[in-house]
């Protein structure tokens, strides 16, 4: 596999692809009708202006930042089924750790990561731990607050 800078889920790649024809269709008209409103008024240096010209240099730099993203991506398939599954890019992992707490990840490429949703980077310490590994294996993780011991539980 290429640069893991670079590698998507399917999913992933289609949500970005949303967000990008979401900014291109909706947010830029949106701000395009603001700075015409603030320019009626006249006054160039006005608060309204200045944040509508901030607020299309976000959306702009963003669509830029995704045509540049999406033009190279990797988009991984994710194997539907294999005799022997095994936590791969795409994958869904519930792990157990030393305590019996669970937790469940989508292992994703960097690009889509979002902890707090649950979707981790393959890339992250959790992510390079588990990629691999079948259900019933325990793995280690080194983590600022220690190793941790994770059992991968189940894989979807």
């Amino acid at each position: 596999m290429g640069d893991p800078e670079r590698i998507l889920t399917a999913t992933g790649y289609a949500r970005l692809m949303a967000e990008l024809d979401h900014l291109r269709t909706v947010r830029r008209h949106e701000v395009s009708v603001r700075l015409m409103a603030a320019r009626e008024v006249g006054v160039w240096d006005s608060p309204e202006y200045q944040s509508a010209r901030e607020e299309q240099a976000f959306v702009e730099g963003r669509i830029a930042t995704l045509e540049r993203l999406l033009a190279r991506a990797e988009v991984v398939e994710v194997a539907q089924t294999t005799a022997w599954p095994s936590v791969e890019i795409g994958s869904t992992v519930l792990l157990r750790d030393e305590d019996g707490e669970t937790e469940q990840y989508d292992i994703v490429g960097t690009m889509e990561a979002e902890p707090a949703k649950g979707r981790i980077s393959n890339q992250s310490p959790v992510g390079r731990a588990v990629l691999g590994h079948r259900p019933g294996e325990t793995v280690e993780v080194d983590t600022p607050m220690g190793t941790r011991r994770l059992t991968i539980v189940e894989i979807q």
